[in-house]
């Protein structure tokens, strides 16, 4: 199993309408990705364990069987996903891939 990470930066002026992401935005990636997308989950990001603002603010997760797999079920809607972005953050994602060891 893989993890594709998606992190929404804490930066000065962010912008981040969760309700949208979780009821908009996740759910028109799980539409169009279909049996590729195994589950997914999103973060709100509150801060650090030193009670410091986190370096991020939102995350989420898509977990999918593999990199292939992930790659197969955006591979045809990558523009629509990333043109839907600007409806709930104007920051710019970091995304990293893991493999799930647990």
């Amino acid at each position: 199993m893989i993890k594709c990470s998606v992190m929404y930066p804490n930066t000065e002026h962010a912008r981040f309408d969760y309700d949208y992401y979780r009821d908009v935005h996740l759910p028109l990636v799980e539409k169009r990705m279909g049996h590729y997308l195994v589950s997914w989950s999103i973060d709100k990001i509150v801060g650090t364990t030193e009670g410091e603002p986190a370096p991020y603010i939102a995350a989420c997760h898509l977990i999918c069987h593999s990199v292939e797999d992930l790659q197969k079920g955006m591979a045809d809607h990558i523009d629509e996903i990333v043109g839907d972005v600007a409806n709930f953050t104007n920051l710019t994602p970091q995304q990293w891939i893991s493999e799930v060891v647990k």
